[in-house]
């Protein structure tokens, strides 16, 4: 990713355990939408930890090429698989994804390339959506999974979550990113020279009684409380934002809480015979 790139939520370890929870949370339904096939190659943009990258590489029985900005998260990601004995699925290396660290033989001969929750990070998603095209072999998909920020939805509205939420959106702005690009997935396909096929969305969330309310909700409270200082630069007080974050945790405990909220999901292919 371009060099003035600001990732919001950091590499610290308490995001790093952010966002290992968050994969427990999310894999399943990415994994089923992706539709891995045994023996497809399969390069993930934006890997971060590698979790879902090991995970697509038990589908497809072969390694997954993962790439990854961070020296931190490639470190604790070869670390976790290592404990979980399967370094030997992933192929992480570390390059930005606009300019993706591939061998010149390797262009065009991906059968998959998909990032995730990486698109709202970067100044330019249409550049880093054409490097994906060109990485796969035509007739290959690429498929986008990322956030619209706007969706989410508690009920009954917890006092003070929601303007802080409005915040979290504005950094987003402040750092010359896109808090809305998931409503723009199938556009940057086309723009990028793929062929959309098709899009959806991913529900993330539950209700009071559900098996991952209580993950989604701590998921919500951990982005608040790790965006903090970006949060402050929009106007609002640390007692502000605190008194957000423990009015969310006692909302938790309502017998009528509902979380809604969903990931924005979209695949194109590669057009046949036209170069990207």
């Amino acid at each position: 990713m371009a060099e003035e790139t600001f990732y919001v939520h950091g590499t610290d370890p308490a995001e790093q355990k952010r966002l290992t929870a968050l994969n427990d949370l999310m894999n399943e339904a990415s994994l089923r939408e992706l539709g891995l096939e045994p023996h497809e190659r399969a390069l993930d943009v934006g890997a971060g930890l590698g979790q879902l990258t090991r995970a697509m590489a038990r589908q497809t029985r072969v390694p997954v090429v993962g790439v990854e900005r961070s020296a931190e998260q490639i470190a604790e990601g070869l670390r976790q698989a290592r404990a979980a004995g399967e370094e030997n699925l992933i192929d992480l290396r570390r390059g930005d994804a606009e300019k993706l660290p591939l061998a010149n033989d390797e262009w065009g001969s991906f059968d998959v390339s998909h990032a995730r929750f990486l698109l709202e990070h970067v100044r330019d998603p249409l550049v880093v959506v054409k490097a994906m095209v060109r990485a796969v072999r035509p007739g290959g998909r690429i498929v986008l999974e990322d956030d619209d920020h706007s969706l989410l939805r508690l009920w009954p509205e917890p006092r003070g979550v929601m303007p802080i939420w409005s915040a979290y959106m504005r950094t987003y702005d402040r750092a010359g990113n896109d808090p809305y690009v998931g409503r723009r997935l199938v556009q940057l396909l086309h723009q990028a020279g793929a062929v959309p096929r098709r899009n959806t969305w991913l529900f993330f969330g539950g209700c009071s009684g559900g098996p991952n309310f209580e993950g989604f909700v701590r998921n919500l409270a951990s982005i608040l409380d790790g965006a903090r200082g970006p949060i402050l630069a929009t106007g609002f007080t640390d007692d502000e934002v605190t008194s957000a974050i423990d009015s969310l945790r006692s909302w938790e405990k309502r017998p009528d809480a509902g979380f809604w909220f969903a990931i924005s999901w979209a695949a194109g292919v590669r057009p046949l015979g036209i170069a990207v």
